[in-house]
């Protein structure tokens, strides 16, 4: 988007009435951001997610519209760290209303992000300690920005900590009902390191940490020859990247006479249908842990 059309979107939001509504305004990119907004902003606090379920963050380009609904927010959390690296111009248009929710991880434990430096793997929220941390960001910038009520947004965040150290103990719990040997977990994009460091997977993507990289003949080839002389069970598609390259490498891999499966899908850089169990960062992490432990544990698993 062209710098003038931003600032006369900004202008114009600089003009319009105030919002009826008496609740702090708040914009998230992804549903993973806004989910954090919910739990800890709860009533005082209206949260829109830019990115639905199925969408790639990676490539997604803040249009007119995005950039006017940012402009009229109180406030705006962001995943950061790049993630949202083709809507930078426009978060820092937006200054100090625009906060990244990762600016508190520790840079030396991130993850590098090859072929970038200086750059570090986006996709933190897959570990959930560190996203434990992302929520701690939301709750101090509420406080910060409406602190008429700290306390209540201070008591949603302890019941969302709670929930939190909860399902990390869940996660751990279920991964180690895997042999060391079977968790070895094959997606469609590099996705899940954090995941794997975190929950004891070797972790293998065909793409790489952004979509923007395809695939190319040699990089299916490798993953194929890979699976076949490791005998891995399953492997997964996600829901916000294109099927077709994953079938490529199971198709490949029974040509070579085993016969991998697709284990199933899952959630990395957006969560599920909205309403839905899925459609909350909760929700997504659970269902990707039961569909990997199914799937790998299970010789029954379904292609």
């Amino acid at each position: 988007m062209k710098l003038g059309i931003l600032l006369i979107a900004l202008l114009l939001a600089a003009c319009a009435p105030s919002q009826e509504s008496d609740k702090l305004q708040v914009v998230a990119t992804t549903g993973m951001v806004g989910d954090l907004a919910k739990n800890i902003g709860g009533e005082f606090v209206e949260v829109k997610a830019l990115m639905g379920p199925g969408v790639d963050p990676h490539l997604y380009k803040a249009s007119e519209g995005d950039v006017q609904t940012l402009s009229e927010a109180d406030l705006i959390f962001y995943s950061g760290l790049h993630l949202e690296a083709k809507m930078g111009d426009v978060l820092e248009e937006m200054g100090e209303r625009a906060v990244p929710v990762t600016r508190t991880l520790p840079r030396e434990e991130l993850l590098d992000f090859p072929p970038f430096e200086n750059q570090y793997d986006p996709h933190v929220w897959f570990n959930v300690h560190y996203w434990r941390q992302a929520a701690q960001v939301v709750l101090d910038e509420l406080v910060l920005r409406d602190p008429t009520h700290a306390d209540s947004y201070r008591q949603n965040a302890e019941t969302y900590f709670k929930q939190l150290d909860e399902l990390d103990a869940s996660v751990h719990s279920k991964a180690e009902t895997l042999p060391p040997e079977q968790r070895i977990l094959v997606t469609a994009h590099d996705a899940f390191r954090y995941f794997g460091r975190e929950y004891g997977f070797q972790v293998i993507g065909l793409q790489g940490i952004s979509t923007q990289a395809e695939a190319g003949t040699r990089d299916v080839q490798e993953l194929v020859n890979f699976i076949v002389s490791k005998k891995i069970k399953a492997i997964f598609v996600e829901s916000s990247v294109p099927e077709r390259n994953l079938k490529a490498v199971q198709e490949a891999s029974r040509a070579q006479g085993w016969d991998v499966q697709i284990g199933g899908q899952l959630y990395s850089d957006a969560m599920g249908d909205a309403g839905t169990f899925e459609g909350t960062y909760i929700g997504m992490v659970t269902a990707n842990i039961d569909t990997i432990v199914g799937a790998l544990g299970d010789e029954n698993a379904s292609g």
